[in-house]
């Protein structure tokens, strides 16, 4: 078998070769010095270093070219032919503006040129042209050669077609910026979170609701942690509720899903490790929420106006009960006195004894009467959305008395165990208790404050009122059965009432005895606690 028989290289191009690479600038590319140096390799023996230059050069899968100072060429690979179209012969004394296409900006060529004549290499892309007039994108490396007085006699080139690479990047990148069109104009809050609880990817709506959290990760309040165990992929979709520093409360039903990307560091090339992922989507349905909250409320505020009627018989006949008891308590003690003293025929005795026992009877009756409280189990309770639905009832007594709302919640208040309905009464009793207290002072200043905080282990609850405040020598009397101030009905039997359903939850309520601008009224409820029993 014949060998094919190598093209000649010029001698001049030859010891521009070998100058360049017993001396190569320092600029000059690492890929350049590794596919030539081969020539300095091995045994120095005449006639071999230009065979194995030229085996390496023809047979690499770059185009080479080696042109004078003026660019003109004065050799070209095999690679070169293959990418341009142009054989040696039609290339070898031409120069490689030749294959310079017009849509190549000429900011391109100066920074070239400028490269070269400071003898520092030049790698970039540009557009070239083939023979048939195709354009191409390829990606050049120009080097200086230079002899031993530091003056730069030839240039070596390198450049290889990156057409098809080009497009593929620029099809990734398009595809990229629509994807990331769409999802940052999408109305949805969506997030992208790594293995680490990191957010890699976020749209518009997530930055827009991180800004109104105050720089709260929406993330971590909408999701909670990042889950690594195996969980299904797609979590069930829920609804949740964002209670936000300005005092408003949002709505949004959440939906996780899990996925992988494949690792691409060279440590995976050959085994393949997944990167774990979460997708998080939040829609909002605060306005679907509020038309059902709408519906709720007008039901809430006949339940609790009901209940509301029913304390307050419950009030009264207790009231009453207690009013009756006394009287009948000295009947007994005169009956008793009677009956030791006479000899059972006293008349008067037979009077006194009819007399009691009816009023034994009618007191009996009377708490019969008494309307039972409606028994409830113990639950997850949010304080914050019962605090929402007082003030909701509450919001025509407070226009009609100028009362100034400031509520101030925790956004991410944690739930106790309790029962719903009792610490709503108890909730609604401190706001009316408040807002009598206000309407009396009369002052310029007509204020109630409600705050919720997490203190250790336990709920904070802080009522402020800028009505009149209670007298530290009644600090604790207030909260007696039937106890009232003079004046008004800003303590009494509802401040004793309230003390028994914060009781219930093994709560405390202690009213501020250094508050000086009015009352201030502090709730603690344990986050755990082992003291709560069902009905």
């Amino acid at each position: 078998m014949s060998q094919s028989k190598q093209p000649e290289l010029p001698l001049e191009a030859l010891e521009a070769v070998e100058r360049f690479l017993s001396a190569p600038a320092p600029e000059v590319p690492a890929a350049v010095l590794q596919l030539l140096g081969i020539a300095l390799h091995g045994n120095r023996r005449p006639g071999l270093m230009p065979r194995l230059f030229m085996e390496a050069v023809e047979q690499a899968p770059v185009a080479i070219s080696i042109t004078d100072t003026a660019a003109n060429i004065l050799y070209a690979n095999a690679a070169f032919t293959q990418v341009t179209g142009y054989s040696q012969g039609e290339v070898v004394g031409h120069n490689e503006s030749s294959l310079s296409d017009r849509s190549t900006p000429a900011i391109v060529y100066q920074t070239l040129w400028g490269r070269l004549l400071q003898q520092k290499s030049w790698n970039g892309m540009l557009v070239n042209r083939r023979k048939n007039g195709e354009r191409y994108v390829a990606e050049l490396t120009v080097a200086p050669v230079l002899d031993s007085t530091g003056t730069t006699t030839h240039y070596l080139g390198m450049h290889r077609d990156i057409t098809e690479m080009f497009q593929l990047q620029q099809e990734l990148q398009n595809q990229k910026e629509l994807i990331g069109s769409v999802v940052d104009v999408a109305p949805a809050v969506i997030a992208v979170v790594d293995e680490g609880g990191e957010v890699v990817l976020q749209n518009r709506a997530y930055r827009n609701l991180l800004a109104e959290l105050q720089g709260r990760d929406p993330a971590q309040l909408l999701f909670g942690a990042p889950r690594k165990d195996g969980a299904e992929a797609v979590a069930p979709a829920r609804e949740l509720r964002l209670d936000f520093p300005d005092g408003s409360t949002r709505w949004f039903v959440c939906l996780l899903s899990r996925f992988s990307t494949r690792d691409g560091s060279a440590d995976a090339y050959f085994t393949a490790r997944e990167v774990p992922y979460q997708l998080l989507v939040a829609h909002e349905v605060t306005e679907i929420k509020r038309q059902q909250e709408e519906v709720r409320m007008n039901a809430l505020r006949a339940l609790m106006a009901e209940e509301a009627l029913g304390r307050g018989l419950r009030e009264t006949l207790t009231g009453a009960l207690h009013q009756m008891q006394r009287p009948l308590n000295l009947l007994n003690a005169a009956v008793g006195m009677l009956e030791r003293r006479s000899d059972g025929d006293d008349s008067l005795l037979a009077v006194l004894r009819q007399v009691r026992d009816e009023g034994s009877a009618a007191v009996e009756t009377l708490r019969a009467s008494v309307p039972q409280e409606v028994q409830e189990p113990l639950l997850p309770v949010n304080l914050n959305q019962l605090i929402h639905e007082v003030l909701l009832v509450s919001t025509p007594r407070l226009l009609a008395e100028s009362i100034v709302i400031d509520w101030q919640p925790q956004t991410d208040l944690p739930t106790i165990s309790g029962r719903e309905r009792r610490l709503r009464n108890l909730l609604k009793q401190l706001t009316d208790n408040a807002i009598e207290a206000v309407a009396e002072g009369g002052g310029v200043h007509r204020e109630l404050h409600i705050a919720s905080r997490v203190e250790g282990e336990f709920i904070v609850l802080q009522f402020e009122d800028s009505g009149p405040g209670i007298a530290p020598e009644l600090r604790f009397k207030v909260f007696e059965p039937f106890f009232t101030t003079k004046g008004g009905k800003h303590a009494g039997m509802g401040l004793a009432i309230a003390q028994d359903v914060v009781n219930q939850h093994a709560g405390t309520l202690e009213i501020d005895p250094a508050y000086r601008d009015g009352c201030r009224i502090c709730l603690r409820f344990p986050l755990h606690s082992d003291n709560l029993q069902e009905e």
